[in-house]
This record gives structure tokens, C-alpha cells and sequence, in this order.
């Protein structure tokens, strides 16, 4: 059976590409205000139907009706990065001159709008976090109720989102999804449960999604951001310990033979704010770590002039890390044998910085280091507000925003290098200080739109129509994430087959 879906505010073709992943769904109609995101989901969606068109000027009846609707209403009023009063009622448009800029307002009631013309089987609606606190989110939510909908809104951060046919998102993303079905028809299954490893039970758990006590400013029960309002648990008895679930990093979507240029060579300084932002990187991250592969990914890392953590009967510093999170799939050391190898390369090789030598555990000696590091140092660093201002290359990017242009990659490759000692065998930094490289010497540069689209999970050959880098970095920074689509469309799907 085909079951046909409908994209309003479809952007450039996250929800789209997710939903199109899924076996026996078809995207019939998508519709946006954006000409230039119009240009781009049609080009890569040429068999569906477009409409360029203010959503919330569009008569129902004009499109016919589909199985399911995805919406993504207008989000920027309802984010925290609108420093003003969230108001029930909003004007039409910003008056913003740039027509990309222009956003329709009270788009969330496009939603029973159109539920009221078409009763959609199903509904899946996406938007910020700060979404439920706008004061008309009970009322919306009560309007869709007695339009004869059951409803489960989803907290989910992208970069735990495992889907099947799309490419994992390295990005720290929080998002709310209300999805909605019509009464009577079976409850979709939309408990989270990502893979993740437990240290004290020493094997792979599916994670326990785990909410902190409400409080007077989100009144759900269940609400919130990963962290801040919820956190994932090992669902073993007597051991609910925390977990991390299984992520991607940002490395693996960074183009690393673009280095950028030297800052101490650059024409027009950086800002001082930027400047701040990496020295504040180096001082975090440029003494070399020891990484632990046993633990999850956001486990301490152990800078190498300080004692080893307590040592196992297992090999924990050299990995084999597999792209995916399904089932069984989970980063081992060099030492195990490699699990089950399929038609696909989806195993990566930690191995020493530019390829000249052979990957090898931390027990052993440091390579010889020369002119060239082969144990080089990169980080991200945030160009603007946030909740943070560096952060590893091993770790997911932060949400990319529809401004874009705020994740600057940072490396140096020839100060701070490792050496061999002659006798004792552990690495140390060649300084003897540990003190980190100086900011001119490290080369700056801005990811790349191709890496941006990597990291929100769109597939490489993907084309993001557009003269300027601003305009495919904001067709990008609006959109959803494909494998946050296609996990909640494939799980609606299934309710209806």
C-alpha cells in the first residue's frame, strides 16, 4: 500500500528526503513561501507537485488530500533567539525588505486548518522546543482534539535520531514533534529507545528516555531539552545508570584537506569576541588526550601528562568505529575481531593524523614525531550565542541555525606536537608545559555549505539551489533533519499498515 504525504513549509527537502525513505510512502505535495526553496525542493523532488505560496493565504481544497501531513510551522518568534515578548496573535509578515526573510505568522493554525478540510489519517508537526510555551499551545493542541486527533509529542535530539535509509545528522539539534492520529486508528509507537553502552552492566542497552520534575514554566510532564530537561538511562533493574546514546561525530562530516588559512596571516583580524572563542578552545583542548573508546562518547577524556584511568582486562584506547547504530553495531578496539562486513564500507579507521603510519593502541610508544604533525589538533568554535563556544570535533555540531555562518573549524598541525620519550614510553606534550599552541599559529576557517548539509543529514549529492553561501546555509539551517523524519514517518507508517 502507497501512502501519500503532504509537506507544508517544506523548506529545502529535510522532511521530504526522510519521509521518501521510508518503503511505500510517496511525497505528493510540498508548499513553502520561499521561491528559492521551492527551486530546490523541486529540483530534487521533480515527480512531486510545488506550490510557492503564503500557507496561511492557501485555500485547503486547493491541494488534495494525502495519507499523512508533515508541517513544520514558522519557528523564529517561538526560539530563544528572538529576545522578545512570544505574543498569541503576531503580524503576517516581518517587514524584513528580503523576501527570503519573509515568514508567514500564526502558521501552527494552519495545522487544524487543514486537519479540518482533509482529516489527514496522520500528522506529524515540527517545531522548536520553546514552542510549548506559547500561550495559545493548549488551545492549539485542544483544537486538534476535537477535531478527533490522539496526540504524543516527541522530544528529540537529531543526533540521536538512528534512522534506517538516512545518513545520521552529527548535530546537536532539539526539536518538538506533536504527532497526531486520528481516534480509533492503532497508537503509533514512538518510545525512544536508542542504542547506547553501560558502563557498570558492561553491554548495549536501548536507552530509557527519562524526564526531570516539571516545573511552573513548562507545565508538561514530559517537555524539554536533551540535558536540560531529560536524560537517557539504562533500563537494566537495579541499574539505571545514565547513558549516552550512540552519535556521530562532527569529524566525520568535516572536509579535513581544507585546513583554511593561518590566522597570524589573515589581512583583516578577527574579532575580538572570535579571537576569545578559540583561545578559549586551545586552552581546553590543545593539550593532547587520550580519548576512552569503552565508555560513551561524551566520556572524560585524560590528557596525556596525567596518569591513565584504572586499567581493565580490556584494550579501551584504539577503536573501530562502525557510521551506523543499529543493532549490534558498536565501536570496538583494534584488538577484536571485526564484526560481520556487508557490501557497504561503513567501518572507519582512527589512525594517526594524515595517513603516513599505522593505527595502534595507546599502550604503545608514540610514533617519532617530525616537521609534519601527524597528531594534530582541531576543534569548533562558535561564532555566535549559544549555549557553548568550543567543543571538539569528536562531538556533534550545535544546532545549525537558518543565520548559519557561526561554526568555524580550528586546527594547528605544527605547535604542541607530541614527541617519544626515550625511555618512559608515555607521550607527553614537546613543550613540557603542556602550554597550548599561540592562536596565530592555528589555521581558520568557516565549514563549508557541503559539510552544513552533511551535518543536518542530507546525502551528498543533494543540490541546495542558490547564488550565495548565506541563502543554501539558511534554505539548510530552516529545514529538518532526514533521519529525524524518517524515524517518526516510518513509526506512523507502521501504525497504519
Amino acid at each position: 500500500m502507497t501512502y501519500t504525504v503532504t509537506d507544508l513549509f517544506c523548506g529545502a527537502g529535510g522532511s521530504g528526503l526522510g519521509a521518501s525513505a521510508v518503503p511505500g510512502v510517496e511525497l505528493t505535495m510540498a508548499a513553502n513561501h520561499w521561491e528559492l526553496a521551492i527551486e530546490t525542493h523541486q529540483t530534487n523532488f521533480p515527480g512531486t507537485d510545488h506550490d510557492c505560496a503564503d500557507i496561511s493565504q492557501v485555500e485547503p481544497r486547493r491541494y488534495r488530500r494525502t495519507s499523512i501531513l508533515w508541517a513544520s510551522p514558522e519557528c523564529t518568534n517561538h526560539s530563544n533567539a528572538k529576545a522578545r515578548k512570544r505574543l498569541a496573535q503576531q503580524t503576517l509578515f516581518d517587514g524584513e525588505p528580503d523576501s527570503s526573510a519573509v515568514r508567514s505568522r500564526a502558521t501552527m493554525w494552519d495545522v487544524p486548518r487543514f486537519a479540518e478540510h482533509h482529516r489527514y489519517e496522520a500528522i506529524v508537526v515540527e517545531n522548536v522546543v520553546e514552542a510549548a510555551q506559547w500561550e495559545m499551545f493548549p488551545a492549539w493542541l485542544m483544537a486538534m482534539d476535537l477535531l478527533g486527533y490522539d496526540r504524543h509529542i516527541v522530544w528529540l535530539n537529531s543526533m540521536h535520531a538512528a534512522a534506517i535509509g538516512s545518513p545520521r545528522a552529527p548535530q546537536s539539534r532539539d526539536r518538538m514533534y506533536v504527532v497526531f492520529w486520528r481516534k480509533g486508528n492503532r497508537v503509533p509507537d514512538l518510545d525512544l529507545r536508542p542504542a547506547a553502552w553501560c558502563g557498570p552492566c558492561d553491554k548495549e542497552v536501548k536507552a530509557v528516555q527519562v524526564f526531570k520534575p516539571r516545573t511552573k514554566r513548562w507545565p508538561l510532564a514530559r517537555w524539554g531539552k536533551y540535558r536540560t530537561q531529560y536524560v537517557y538511562r539504562c533500563p537494566t533493574p537495579r541499574c539505571h545508570a545514565d547513558v549516552e546514546p550512540y552519535v556521530v561525530p562532527a569529524s566525520a562530516v568535516i572536509d579535513w584537506s581544507d585546513p583554511g588559512g593561518r590566522i597570524g596571516d589573515r589581512t583583516d583580524p578577527l574579532e575580538p569576541a572570535t579571537m576569545a572563542r578559540i583561545t578559549a578552545g586551545l586552552a581546553r583542548y590543545a593539550v593532547p588526550q587520550l580519548v576512552p573508546a569503552g565508555g560513551t562518547w561524551n566520556t572524560d577524556t585524560t590528557p596525556v601528562t596525567a596518569p591513565f584511568r584504572a586499567r581493565t582486562t580490556r584494550e579501551t584506547e584504539g577503536l573501530l568505529v562502525p557510521l551506523e547504530a543499529r543493532d549490534g553495531k558498536w565501536a570496538r578496539t583494534a584488538e577484536m575481531p571485526m564484526r560481520t562486513q556487508s557490501t557497504r564500507a561503513e567501518t572507519a579507521l582512527v589512525v594517526p593524523y594524515y595517513g603516513t603510519g599505522r593505527a595502534r593502541p595507546a599502550t604503545e610508544v608514540m610514533p617519532t614525531m617530525t616537521t609534519v604533525d601527524t597528531a594534530g589538533l582541531a576543534f569548533i568554535a562558535e561564532l555566535r550565542g549559544g549555549g557553548s563556544l568550543v567543543r571538539p570535533v569528536s562531538e556533534p555540531l550545535a544546532a545549525v541555525c537558518a543565520g548559519g555562518n557561526h561554526h568555524m573549524l580550528v586546527r594547528n598541525d605544527h605547535n604542541g606536537v607530541l614527541r617519544t620519550p626515550p625511555f618512559t614510553g608515555h607521550p607527553e606534550p614537546s613543550t613540557g608545559s603542556g602550554a597550548a599552541p599561540r592562536v596565530e599559529d592555528c589555521t581558520f576557517r568557516m565549514l563549508s555549505t557541503a559539510e552544513i548539509g552533511e551535518a543536518m543529514g542530507f546525502r551528498r549529492d543533494y543540490v541546495i539551489c542558490g547564488t550565495s553561501k548565506r541563502n543554501k546555509v539558511r534554505q539548510l539551517g530552516n529545514g529538518v533533519t532526514p533521519p529525524a523524519a524518517e524515524l517518526l514517518i516510518r513509526a506512523v507508517v507502521d501504525s497504519l499498515s
